[in-house]
């Protein structure tokens, strides 16, 4: 009975989205009613924190579907459900509206440890940086068929803008240490409100290190 009503509400929510998406957002209200998501996501979308994602330039309709999977459920977040249960269905149009307004920061490149003082173990660890990020590259792009991992730019695009008719989020220049608890949470099960279950199948024949390559790859894309 339960699964019934959890399925029944998932359906009532996402067939709600074209409904929302074609309302017509408001960007300066938008504007307004982010404000009270700026101590996490940044006055911009751009967050300082790397364990918030950044909300910048992400394709509205993404923005909408996830603020509903969170009041509704089906993806739960100590912080965010309480957050999205009580806004209304404009105030989700008008704040995804102004986020997807907004351009998202590039990063610096990813520091693996910012208390070494040696100078020559710092020349050690960017290279082993630089290394990761080759190899995420090559896994962004290519994936690994033998292991039925699915290149990564066949749905989020040659430079993570990722695609907006299908659904697809926007990725470049997000933070490393989000992308990495993400993937980790598709390849555990934590998140689940994903369709055909697609992020699952590729994050469960991932690696930790091949999560963390490809994450610091798509944190350097601008």
């Amino acid at each position: 009975m339960k699964k019934n009503l959890l399925a029944l509400s998932l359906a009532l929510a996402f067939t709600s989205i074209p409904s929302i998406l074609h309302a017509e957002a408001d960007i300066g209200a938008g504007k307004e009613k982010a404000a009270q998501c700026a101590s996490c996501h940044g006055e911009t979308g751009n967050s300082l924190v790397s364990s918030f994602p950044k909300l910048a330039e992400q394709h509205p309709n993404y923005l909408v579907k996830q603020l509903l999977a969170f009041k509704s459920g089906a993806r739960k977040d100590p912080l965010m459900s309480p957050i999205a249960e009580h806004l209304s269905k404009d105030d989700i149009a008008d704040i995804a509206a102004y986020y997807g307004s907004e351009k998202i920061a590039a990063n610096d490149v990813p520091v693996v440890d910012e208390d070494e003082d040696d100078a020559t173990n710092k020349a050690k660890n960017a290279a082993a940086v630089q290394t990761l990020i080759a190899q995420g590259g090559g896994l962004y792009r290519n994936g690994d068929l033998s292991r039925e991992v699915s290149a990564c730019i066949a749905c989020h695009g040659p430079l993570g803008e990722g695609n907006k008719p299908a659904g697809y989020p926007l990725l470049k220049s997000q933070h490393a240490e989000y992308l990495i608890k993400t993937l980790t949470d598709f390849k555990t099960d934590v998140r689940s409100n994903n369709p055909e279950n697609m992020m699952h199948m590729i994050a469960r024949k991932m690696t930790d290190e091949e999560i963390k390559a490809v994450s610091y790859r798509i944190s350097m894309m601008k």
